[in-house]
């Protein structure tokens, strides 16, 4: 989406305020932002244009979090030079494919990371979680790419009930946060069903329908696939803080990133990137940490 590859960035935007905060602004200073996104590093058609668009997104949306799944070692490799300055870069994997994390120099400190692989997974899949202080609030950040088709649903759904694990176990004075390529049918998120303390983020920006097919084989053309269907693959998940005394994270906005056609006739990645935004606010029983005896 650079100069050489596009003319126009479009986003689908579904801030739940008319006055929106655009990717860069003093406002979006005060709040989290992050990008999700499956990057089909695998599909080898164009790839150089589509990995210079994604760099390009990258720096433009200059987000805090980073969250890639379907990076394979060119694109790794690609990016790194043109990112490494800004970004640390906490790999899932070296070699096939795998997801990568990127997190803003300037504004996310890195405590520790670990990579827990799916023991029953046939597809070499994990979850890449890190550590991390965001002006000074403890958060836990994850990200996974699940099992992929139909006829993996029981693995998918095995998946998601151990990242929802992982979620509600955190301690109570850390934000949580997972982003990533689910497969998700929603049928099977309702079998399994999400704990109370955890929220899925386009169901608390009331469901905007811009916003919920990542997936979407009528719009997005790199796969040309003959039958047309619309999937919510992509999703962001939030487990807050419970602990007195730590801000509440809380969903600002949500955007679907890479709707544009490049002058090579693809599209950045056969999915759409999600890029939101979430605002910390002190609650009435945060205003202080809690005191021993």
């Amino acid at each position: 989406m650079d100069g050489e590859t596009c003319a126009e960035k479009k986003t689908s935007d579904c801030s739940p305020s008319e006055n929106s905060d655009g990717p860069t602004g003093s406002r979006e200073d005060e709040k989290l932002s992050l990008i999700t996104w499956n990057v089909d590093g695998l599909d080898g058609d164009e790839q150089p244009e589509r990995a210079r668009s994604l760099c390009q997104y990258l720096l433009t949306y200059s987000a805090d979090v980073v969250l890639l799944q379907e990076i394979v070692p060119p694109y790794m490799r690609f990016m790194h030079k043109r990112l490494a300055d800004t970004y640390a870069f906490i790999e899932g994997g070296k070699v096939g494919y795998f997801t990568l994390m990127l997190l803003k120099k300037t504004r996310i400190t890195l405590l520790d990371s670990e990579n827990l692989f799916f023991p029953k997974s046939h597809m070499m899949r994990n979850l890449l979680v890190a550590q991390v202080l965001f002006r000074g609030q403890k958060l836990c950040l994850m990200t996974s790419h699940f099992e992929s088709c139909k006829a993996n649903s029981v693995e998918r759904m095995r998946q998601l009930r151990a990242v929802m694990r992982k979620m509600s176990q955190a301690p109570e004075d850390v934000t949580v946060l997972f982003g990533g390529d689910t497969n998700l049918r929603d049928y099977e998120v309702a079998k399994v069903g999400l704990p109370s303390n955890v929220c899925d983020l386009w169901e608390q920006l009331g469901e905007p329908q811009k916003c919920r097919y990542t997936w979407d084989t009528e719009a997005n053309t790199n796969k040309e696939i003959e039958f047309k269907c619309h999937f919510r693959f992509d999703r962001v998940y939030l487990r807050r803080a419970a602990q007195d005394g730590v801000p509440r994270l809380d969903p600002h906005s949500m955007s679907l990133i890479g709707l544009e056609k490049l002058r090579c006739g693809m599209f950045t990645s056969d999915h759409w990137g999600i890029y939101c935004s979430f605002s910390a606010e002190q609650n009435e029983n945060s205003k202080s940490p809690i005191k021993g005896d």
